[in-house]
């Protein structure tokens, strides 16, 4: 008689193989037994009227109760604007940085403590820092500038 070709490694190997099987088998049954114990009303979740998920339905008197809705108060279009009073467009500010010899500097709005680029181009009177000055802005290359710069004695 012939001996068996399986060494007692290889029949351990399978019994481990046979009880995995076995066990991933028996955790899919439960799976699914646990589904079907679980109806579809215990897996629902509602969302109440604050967005908060609740396991719960909502109640259906507390939506009829809710204020109708007039569609004549619906506005689509964009509210008309409120007189909205204009700023003064000659602002006031003190000329925080020149540099005479590039041509450029900044001045510092005195009431909004925004910077302003200013070029030598647009200053109708010779600017040095530290001077007051007043301007008006108009959108640059890249950012607001000061236009019209004059000199304040």
């Amino acid at each position: 008689m012939a001996r068996s070709q399986q060494t007692f490694g290889k029949k351990e190997r399978e019994k481990q193989k046979q009880k995995k099987k076995q066990d991933k088998r028996a955790r899919r049954e439960e799976r699914k037994a646990e589904v079907k114990d679980g109806s579809l009303e215990n897996m629902m979740a509602y969302i109440d009227e604050f967005g908060n998920i609740t396991d719960t339905p909502p109640d259906p008197e507390a939506k009829k109760k809710q204020q109708k809705i007039d569609a004549a108060n619906i506005e689509i279009n964009v509210p008309k604007q409120e007189d909205i009073e204009e700023e003064d467009p000659i602002k006031e500010g003190k000329v925080t940085y020149f540099n005479d010899s590039k041509g450029y500097g900044f001045i510092k709005d005195l009431k909004s403590q925004d910077d302003f680029f200013v070029h030598i181009n647009s200053a109708i009177d010779p600017i040095e820092q530290g001077d007051k000055v007043t301007f008006e802005v108009e959108q640059g290359l890249k950012g607001p500038a000061a236009v019209r710069v004059k000199k304040v004695e």
